[in-house]
């Protein structure tokens, strides 16, 4: 069965991407158009240099032809699909976290992030004129991006941002700076070579708090899109600039007595095992009801999961967690545990488990803090509940009103709406896995920043634009 649900598991992240087109006009460049020797391809070592460079690329971008972006973006699109192996490589050995094959097919993917075709224009005529809403760029964007999707967030956010008409200055997370420093420089490289087009994403090579402050507060930068924990999502929400900020989630899933038990189960460790749970839309926590609990248990095993006792938690939280600061306060993560394999985790409380594990799991209380905190590894708590209600309740409660990502199983439309009711998150799955939600074994399209905070959702390129209200005032009608 572990072989099944590994097949799975690569067949709900590729689904999207076997409909995906062969090939893709990358354009060519201009007559005339020299090389640039030497150029850094968009890496500076300030924020003002990066910022200036991305303010001149967008005067170039504003006033070239529509079909120059198509060219941008799809040169971004098949960079990120045809090099895929090679930088998820890349970021693989650089950030440690996570697995190689899903930083390959998360690169892959981002063929179906939403570009151009997104955007549109809006008319109403009548006696009094003409009035037509355009949606217009902002300008610079300045991006934060997470260690744990470095190049994919930068690469989805390039598609949507400057599909609006708009230039990036990106400051990463520093441990993953360097695979996104290596993004840029080749889209960059191969866009001039294309288009003529410079700098449509700059980035500070060497990233740290004062630089993410410095991109806070400049003032040649016209909106700022941060992707991250607790931390920098405060920070960017304290800023003077208009934030779209995406940030943390801890999301639930709610298994009640109606579910099919063997989906639930298959959707849970496809979600939980994905990249070892790094994303922010993975199942962090189950809670089942009394009913149906031990045959969803014997289910999750069936589907690449290894049970751990009641000794073995108690072992292996001790390991991942330590005391709260302060009383009341959160548990403090083992950084080191983030993201790293389940034979991995299993070993450093002595256990030696099948390589192809897909996750670790157990029967948990409440109070366990892998139910209350985002923990980002792939080992699942299951939580018994005494009904569909206390089920609910206990999700809403340690899902801490994030407002992120809730999931639920169950053939009841009445259970289903009331947690869909109460739980009023922007990402609310139904007996599937967390990625249906973004497109992938679902409906929809991706983005690797879902405003949470400040209520955007999924973004897509007209996240970042303005809308620009064109009037004119005459009797216009023809009919």
């Amino acid at each position: 069965m572990q072989a099944s649900t590994e097949q799975t598991i690569r067949q709900v992240v590729q689904q999207v991407l076997a409909q995906l087109a062969a090939s893709g006009s990358t354009g060519t460049r201009p007559a005339g158009s020299p090389g640039v020797p030497g150029q850094n391809w968009g890496v500076f070592e300030t924020v003002d240099a990066a910022v200036e460079a991305a303010q001149k690329g967008f005067e170039k971008l504003v006033r070239a032809p529509l079909e120059q972006r198509r060219t941008a973006i799809d040169i971004v699109k098949r960079i990120c699909e045809e090099q895929a192996e090679e930088l998820g490589r890349l970021e693989f050995e650089e950030t440690k976290i996570g697995r190689l094959d899903h930083k390959i097919a998360k690169l892959q993917a981002i063929r179906t992030v939403p570009g151009v075709e997104f955007l549109r224009t809006e008319a109403v005529s009548g006696e009094h004129g003409l009035t037509i809403t355009e949606y217009a760029p902002f300008g610079v964007i300045g991006a934060i991006t997470p260690v744990t999707h470095s190049l994919p967030t930068l690469a989805g956010n390039f598609v949507n941002m400057v599909a609006a008409g708009n230039t990036i200055v990106c400051n990463p997370h520093p441990s993953g700076a360097r695979i996104a420093c290596e993004g840029v420089r080749r889209f960059n490289k191969a866009i001039f070579a294309a288009t003529g087009l410079e700098n449509l994403v700059t980035i500070i090579g060497k990233p740290t708090i004062d630089s993410a402050q410095a991109v806070f507060d400049h003032r040649g930068v016209r909106l700022l899109v941060v992707t991250g924990g607790p931390a920098v999502a405060r920070a960017a929400l304290r800023s003077s600039r208009r934030a779209i900020v995406a940030g943390p989630g801890n999301p639930p899933v709610v298994v009640d007595a109606t579910a099919d038990i063997n989906n639930a189960a298959r959707s849970i460790v496809a979600g939980a095992a994905f990249d070892n749970n790094l994303l922010c839309i993975g199942e962090k926590e189950v809670f089942a009801v009394k009913e149906i609990f031990d045959s969803l248990m014997a289910a999750v095993g069936n589907h690449g999961g290894y049970r751990l006792n009641a000794s073995q938690i108690s072992q292996f939280t001790a390991k991942a967690f330590g005391p709260p600061k302060e009383p009341g306060g959160h548990h403090v993560l083992n950084r080191d545990f983030i993201g790293k394999d389940p034979s991995w985790l299993a070993a450093q409380i002595g256990l030696s488990i099948p390589e192809r594990t897909q996750i670790l799991y157990g029967e948990t209380d409440e109070h366990n803090p892998f139910v209350s905190e985002e923990q980002m590894m792939p080992f699942v708590p299951f939580v018994r509940a005494n009904c569909p209600d206390h089920a609910i309740a206990l999700a809403r409660k340690y899902e801490h009103g994030f407002g992120h990502t809730a999931i639920i199983h169950s053939r009841d439309v009445h259970t289903i709406t009331k947690m869909a009711r109460i739980m009023n998150t922007t990402l609310f799955v139904k007996n599937g896995p967390c990625m249906a939600g973004l497109g992938l074994g679902g409906e929809g399209f991706l983005s690797f920043s879902i405003a949470t905070p400040t209520g955007e959702g999924v973004t897509s390129p007209l996240t970042f634009t303005r809308q620009r209200r064109c009037v004119m005032v005459e009797d216009l009608r023809i009919i």
